[in-house]
């Protein structure tokens, strides 16, 4: 295979771990192993304290498969992998695509669910957002771009890097044409129960179509990213079959203290969401304050759920030279728009982490000066 280098993995190398302020981060807080474990009931303790380090089951713990499919409305145990979830799209989308297929993908977007499609020899029509309407998908885009050898639709929402999630009436158009044109649609779903009002959540693409492939895992709703835990669901059986039969080359396996710490975690789901919620709605009151002050350097379209926005700079400086002085005259990280290949003018802005006030404090007093 050849493919581009991910720009996104390899600017967050350079500066994750070097830089003291991270104010581009897409997940939230890492939970603490000793805080989950004293979650855990009885049952999962046992599992906990006797555990194996051996090889586990390919599709995943059944315990954790079966906590899985309560997540989600019609869906059982047996539609549901276990994988890694960057694991997840390679497998996905190397299961359903050949050369020459077309795909139309949400974009900016994670590079994965564009790249490997164009490194198997596909076409790829890279969809837009209006940042004028709010960053909106418009589904007449895509109805417009559909071809005869349209195989796949590529979705993520909530959006990285926006925050976009789309109305409940645009989301069923693009069920419909999915439907309507016999095409794969394939979910990424990683910031889901990350809404802010619970009366926007849409409903996972899996349980409404039966060609969709839901993505989502514990890295960002969870705080369980170093777990590496992540699943694919889908009721279609022979793509199930593949994906399965696929993941023989990759992993293989998951590891086995993820997937106990996996269930105990969601057991225990809404006082962890419930948590990640509440910091996240103080974070973004913080950040309401922080686009007043700097209204004259930043756009600010607050984002409908998860935990990363996409403001736009003002000023016609470039984000990455900007991004690049603030990491190095004030040892914050921020992530430039140019990672995405999008533009040069936004930046991504993460408020899921507990320090985050205090970032943002630093980046006032910086940009201040």
């Amino acid at each position: 295979m050849n493919i581009k280098p991910f720009k996104l993995e390899r600017y967050f190398a350079r500066y994750e771990f070097s830089a003291r302020y991270l104010l581009s981060s897409s997940d939230c807080d890492g939970l603490l192993q000793s805080d989950l474990v004293k979650m855990a009931d009885d049952e999962t303790r046992f599992l906990w304290d006797n555990l194996a380090l051996g090889y586990t089951e390919s599709l995943g713990h059944p315990m954790l498969r079966q906590e899985i499919s309560k997540l989600y409305h019609g869906i059982s145990a047996d539609d549901c992998q276990t994988i890694v979830p960057e694991e997840g799209i390679y497998i996905a989308l190397n299961s359903i695509l050949q050369k020459g297929d077309h795909v139309i993908c949400t974009f900016p977007g994670y590079q994965s669910l564009y790249e490997i499609a164009e490194s198997l020899g596909c076409e790829v029509t890279k969809w837009e957002p209006e940042e004028e309407n709010g960053w909106r998908f418009n589904p007449d885009f895509l109805e417009q771009n559909i071809k005869t050898k349209t195989k796949l639709v590529v979705v993520n929402f909530p959006h990285n890097p926006t925050g976009y999630l789309p109305s409940k009436e645009d989301f069923q158009k693009i069920l419909d044409l999915a439907r309507k044109n016999d095409l794969y649609l394939f979910s990424d779903e990683m910031y889901r129960f990350l809404e802010y009002s619970k009366d926007d959540r849409l409903p996972s693409a899996c349980e409404v179509y039966d060609k969709a492939i839901s993505l989502f895992g514990m890295s960002k709703t969870f705080g369980m990213a170093g777990a590496r835990i992540g699943w694919l669901i889908t009721k279609d059986k022979r793509l199930y079959s593949r994906m399965a039969t696929f993941k023989d080359y990759t992993t293989i396996c998951s590891n086995a203290p993820g997937e106990i710490l996996s269930i105990i975690a969601l057991r225990a789901k809404e006082e962890i969401i419930a948590g990640h919620l509440t910091r996240i709605d103080r974070n973004l009151g913080l950040l309401d304050s922080f686009f007043d002050e700097f209204e004259d350097r930043f756009e600010w379209i607050k984002p409908k759920a998860g935990t990363i926005g996409f403001p736009r700079i003002k000023g016609g400086i470039n984000a990455f030279d900007f991004c690049q002085q603030v990491v190095n005259e004030a040892n914050i990280m921020l992530l430039p728009s140019t990672v995405y290949d999008y533009d040069d003018r936004h930046l991504r802005l993460g408020f899921g982490r507990e320090n985050m006030p205090e970032a943002l404090q630093k980046l006032c007093e910086y940009l201040r000066k």
